[in-house]
């Protein structure tokens, strides 16, 4: 529930099964969760938790980017070290501290620690090695980063997850000496869409309460609840002495709190009863029903709470497939102040790596029908999900996209846009492809699989997603079925089958339908789970 206990590397047996000479790698895309961290709020000082971690060295070798000359150009570094303040007894302003460890590398509430960093770093380092010493996928010295979708959610601890992973995959040692700052991708909070946004969203919002409060309903008075009362009620705070789904703090709260002492040392450890095998059983699956079980049972809860992520991952799938240059390298790539092709001529994304959050990974697999058996153990620091597209050799992409050809893109190269043209440009896209509100054509990465002509959907026809999460295979249910997987291994959904998938809860508009159906009620009458195929029975009881 902890730290990611990863794996061996492949052995030569394992990596010829797991990568079959008939398929050839195209293209990888990674989701991260971030590494070993803090609490995100302090909880339990009463069983002698200190509310200060001294985990957190970063803040001793703090460094910013300032500008020295007003009317120049000329910027320097800034080194700094980090020292937090608090209150007194007597109101008083005082500096954090550690008993054990002084003032200094204190962390701040859920901040990435000196661990994070680690468990980051050193999965960087299977990656290179699996995709660059190994498989030859990735090369060994990049001269830019520009053949990467690199993108973080705004929360620090995973844009600094993203960058020690890219630093694990490509050290200092194997970039070139001009290389230049490596393009990362963020979004404001409202648009984000790398983790379940119930706070951007307010339909999703609704729907994740509802679930909440169901789950509250459906143990707070069970005998399971009892258990864990017995063992750590007396650490609760007097206003909420009662462990539950939605006590203060919420039992998933608590969840945080253990898992996040289990990740580091002895410094900032709770008594021994909160590690009961048992207790953190029952934790462990009620605060996975809570968080992740909307995902599993609703159409609408799917749509809203992950579509957008899963359609953007699979619709650089397709661009990828389609030549049509919509993978992700116009937002990468061009010189300061323009988009276009990479700095190095790169025409195409080969590798994403996104830093997420255990929400997202939980929430992908569950939207998929995997989050099962072993699988529905609440994400580890630094879990992560590879999503691997494959082509069958001796095939390969003649589609040209007639929309993109000598309009926006060429098929094979983006165009270099000047920021101050960006009015012009969105009006060629929109004289081109429509604005949301009279979108009549889309791009055909951005199609459904029902929307696409027939030679588009005939180009998709050779290729195949490959899903590995902490290195593991898994296995999509709605891909097991005759003619929808690469014959003879059931892990390799075919493109066409995965996409259509997918498709049934990527929202066109994602913002629209945040607005839509506030009235309506939260639970679907009719369960709708992904399975084999799409599965539906009536929901007697929601309780």
């Amino acid at each position: 529930m902890t730290t990611l206990i990863s794996r061996k590397p492949y052995t030569d047996d394992e990596l010829i099964k797991l990568y079959p000479p008939e398929l050839q790698l195209q293209q990888v895309q990674i989701l991260l969760r971030h590494g070993e961290r803090s609490p995100v709020s302090a909880r339990f000082q009463s069983a002698g938790l200190s509310p200060y971690w001294p985990y957190c060295n970063d803040a001793k070798r703090m460094v910013n980017i300032v500008k020295v000359n007003m009317r120049g150009k000329d910027w320097d570094e800034l080194h700094w070290r980090r020292r937090l303040e608090t209150f007194g007894e007597d109101d008083e302003p005082v500096i954090a501290s550690n008993a054990r460890k002084g003032p200094d590398g204190i962390c701040d509430l859920g901040q990435l620690t000196d661990e994070g960093r680690d468990s980051t770093l050193a999965l960087g380092k299977r990656l290179r090695h699996l995709y660059v010493d190994r498989l030859g996928f990735m090369p060994k010295v990049i001269n830019d980063a520009d053949l990467m979708y690199i993108r973080s959610t705004p929360i620090p601890r995973a844009l600094e997850s993203v960058q020690q992973a890219f630093s694990g995959l490509y050290p200092a040692s194997s970039r070139a000496a001009n290389f230049p700052a490596m393009t990362i991708i963020t979004r404001t909070v409202a648009d984000e869409t790398l983790f379940p946004n119930d706070g951007a969203c307010r339909r999703f919002g609704q729907l994740s309460r509802a679930f909440a409060e169901r789950t509250a309903e459906r143990w707070n008075e069970t005998d399971e609840m009892n258990y864990l009362n017995k063992l750590i009620s007396k650490w609760m705070p007097p206003h909420s002495r009662r462990v539950a789904v939605d006590s203060h703090p919420r039992l998933s709260g608590i969840m945080d709190t253990i898992n996040a002492t289990l990740g580091h040392g002895p410094l900032t450890r709770l008594p021994k009863e909160f590690y009961d095998p048992k207790a953190l059983e029952i934790i462990n699956r009620i605060s996975t029903e809570e968080w992740f079980s909307g995902f599993k049972e609703s159409e609408e809860y799917r749509t809203l709470g992950i579509g957008p992520l899963l359609g953007d991952i699979v619709s650089r799938m397709t661009a990828n497939a389609l030549k049509s240059g919509n993978d992700g390298m116009l937002e990468v790539g061009g010189e300061d102040g323009e988009l276009g092709e990479g700095r190095g001529g790169e025409r195409e994304i080969k590798l994403g790596l996104s830093g997420c959050h255990d929400t997202t990974l939980a929430a992908i697999m569950a939207s998929l029908g995997t989050f099962e058996g072993e699988n529905t153990r609440w994400p580890n620091f630094t879990s992560h999900i590879a999503f691997e597209l494959f082509i069958r050799r001796g095939t390969s992409s003649s589609y040209t996209d007639p929309n993109l050809k000598d309009a926006v893109r060429s098929s094979t190269a983006a165009p270099k846009v000047n920021a101050q043209q960006k009015g012009l440009w969105d009006s060629l896209v929109s004289g081109i492809f429509g604005s949301p509100s009279n979108l009549t054509e889309r791009p055909p990465a951005r199609k459904m699989v029902g929307e696409m002509s027939v030679d588009e959907k005939a180009q998709l026809e050779n290729y195949f997603v490959r899903l590995r999460y902490n290195d593991k295979v898994i296995t999509v249910p709605g891909c097991k079925s005759k003619g929808m997987h690469f014959e003879g291994n059931e892990s390799f959904c075919t493109l066409v089958a995965f996409k259509g998938i997918v498709d049934k809860f990527t929202p066109r508009h994602w913002k629209q339908a945040c607005r839509e159906n506030l009235e309506k009620p939260a639970f679907p009458q009719v369960e709708n789970q992904l399975g084999a195929d799409v599965k539906e029975r009536v929901i007697v009881n929601n309780k």
